[in-house]
């Protein structure tokens, strides 16, 4: 057995140059600072007290480093996961009380061993369910929910939380008129900062200055004696080791929650970790071994506190940019969340909750995306109403259902679409042996005697009677001066039983009518099930043809004739015998 391929740090630990280090050095410290304010202000989105949010932040990392095969993924806490663990928790426990907290830890577990069985069982193909337009409404549906949900500690009052727009609306709009200015203020100053430092100075950790920023003014001003809210008192020292609260009831309560997240969570992590991957050529990212890495950062990281943990994208871009040769980095950015757990907690007791709030609505504001419904609307119209339908189903309805909604959406409209693929009429490109698509192309040469149709899909039972229906249709519309079907087969990658005798029905429908079938292009997998089944000897083999050409030479020569074997039924009868 080779180790490498269960431990990926015995891969790149054993080759690391000395000139490595300095980048490593800068890379981690430089994303364990951006962490810092990051853990706290997704603790806040998740419900949960700040400090597990620095959990979240450090042991996850540790763990990712020895098993990931990203040298430059960052794992921590997420805004979007963070909202997916408060509105599946909140059902089943007071938000920030000690129940709430045990189940987010126990989460943590489950979401990790989901992860983990994926990986061993190589079921990384399930994210494929995931499409492009499902991923963009929902994670701009979950970006307006948090966004939304940060407006009450803008506005410095109590707002009730929910992960419904219009609930969200109504509270916001109720609490309107008391809201405290000097938090208004400051919370709206501190965005303004942020989109300033992201937009001119990328390099600079801006969450990190404005969180220095927000504590020296509270505390010179003493505005937390003027109304502002602040953080408070936060824990000081690193996680303490404990075993989460394994209760049958509560696994099974938080399994389809889990599962959501186990799959959203590898998503991020994956795409995250193969966009950083095309940068480098020294390492493959593998996506079942990455299950298998985040799975047990989750798993370990559930026995130090932690809640569910993911690939953040900032931070990942952060770090590759800082220059990080290896996960080696990640395990200094780990050190620097210690140090800070150990002796700088503390210094955030003056931090403002409204500059919070402002870090959390600008990385909400990074995740809508406003590109996609963009082009949807010039090419694909049926993408974009799932992105839409996506969307809406997630902030008027809820999370969990949002995603699971655009995932079934897709699917029927998938379903939908393979029950009446694309099927052309060709014709010949004077001069030439191409035959190409009358509908497309201007001036083909179109013999009334014959018909050539190309099938752009497998022929599967979902698909057989629309193509039997068109093939008939195209048959008509030439009237009684057809004389022979060309089915050209290049796009035919496979049958099933069901095509089989939908292709036995052709040949004996057209038979009938005196019109010849033959067969140009088929496929090694589609001849196989030809053979198989007997049906080609109805067909006749001198019946199918590399190429259309050749199949209209043999009509025009006066080789092709009817066939004059006995049926498939019949066939399928002496076989069985």
């Amino acid at each position: 057995m080779n180790l490498k391929s269960i431990f990926p740090f015995l891969d790149w630990l054993p080759n690391y140059k000395k000139s490595w280090f300095k980048d490593d050095l800068f890379a981690g410290i430089t994303v364990g600072v951006m962490l810092i304010p990051q853990g706290i202000a997704y603790a806040m989105i998740a419900g949960l007290p700040p400090i597990y949010g620095l959990y979240t932040a450090m042991i996850p990392q540790i763990v990712y480093a020895f098993l990931g095969t990203s040298r430059q993924l960052a794992i921590g806490p997420a805004a979007m996961d963070s909202l997916i663990v408060l509105s599946g928790v909140s059902v089943l426990a007071t938000v920030g009380s000690e129940n709430f907290i045990v189940l987010a830890i126990l989460l943590a577990f489950i979401v990790g061993l989901f992860q983990v069985l994926f990986g061993i069982f190589r079921l990384g193909f399930l994210v494929n369910f995931l499409s492009k337009p499902v991923i963009s409404g929902f994670t701009s549906g979950s970006a307006i929910i948090i966004a939304m949900n940060q407006i009450g500690n803008l506005l410095g009052v109590d707002v009730d939380r929910t992960n419904l727009f219009q609930e969200l609306v109504i509270n916001v709009f109720e609490q309107f008129n008391n809201f405290h200015w000097q938090s208004l203020v400051l919370g709206s100053t501190t965005i303004g900062i942020l989109l300033l430092m992201k937009k001119y100075f990328k390099k600079i950790p801006a969450s990190l200055v404005v969180v220095i920023f927000g504590i020296i003014i509270v505390y010179l001003l003493k505005l937390n004696q003027k109304g502002v809210s602040i953080l408070g008192e936060i824990p000081t020292g690193l996680p303490k080791f404990i075993i989460p609260s394994f209760d049958i009831d509560l696994i099974q309560d938080l399994s389809g929650l889990a599962l959501t997240l186990a799959l959203i969570g590898f998503m991020e992590a994956i795409s995250i970790a193969k966009s950083i991957e095309i940068k480098h050529n020294n390492y493959k990212v593998k996506p079942n071994k990455e299950l298998i890495a985040i799975g047990f950062s989750n798993i370990v990281g559930s026995f130090f506190q932690t809640y569910p943990a993911t690939g953040g994208f900032a931070r990942t871009a952060v770090n590759d940019q800082a220059g990080a040769k290896t996960p080696l980095s990640s395990l200094i950015a780990a050190l620097i969340i210690a140090i800070s757990l150990l002796f700088l907690t503390p210094a955030f007791y003056y931090l403002p909750k409204a500059v919070l709030a402002a870090i959390i609505v600008v990385a909400a504001y990074g995740l809508l995306d406003f590109s996609m419904p963009k082009k949807l609307l010039s090419f694909n119209l049926r993408d974009l109403i799932i992105l839409n339908v996506t969307l809406f189903v997630t902030i008027f309805i809820g999370i969990k259902e949002g995603i699971l909604f655009g995932v079934i959406l897709s699917l029927v409209m998938l379903i939908y679409k393979s029950t009446k693929p694309h099927i052309a009429i060709l014709g010949n490109v004077p001069g030439t042996s191409f035959y190409r698509n009358i509908k497309r192309f201007k001036n083909l040469s179109i013999n009334t005697e014959i018909l050539i149709v190309r099938f752009d899909a497998q022929l599967h039972f979902a698909n057989t009677t629309y193509f039997k229906d068109k093939l008939q249709e195209f048959a008509k519309q030439k009237g009684d001066s057809l004389k022979l079907i060309i089915i050209d087969g290049e796009s035919l990658n496979a049958l099933d039983s069901s095509a089989i005798y939908a292709l036995d029905e052709i040949h004996d429908y057209f038979t009938r009518l005196e019109v010849i079938v033959a067969f140009t292009g088929l496929k090694g997998p589609v001849r196989d099930a030809l053979g198989h089944s007997g049906l080609i000897k109805k067909i006749k083999y001198d019946h199918c043809f590399m190429s259309i050409q050749e199949a209209i030479d043999s009509y025009e020569n006066k080789n092709l004739q009817f066939s004059k074997n006995y049926g498939f039924q019949e066939y399928i009868k002496q076989t069985n015998r």
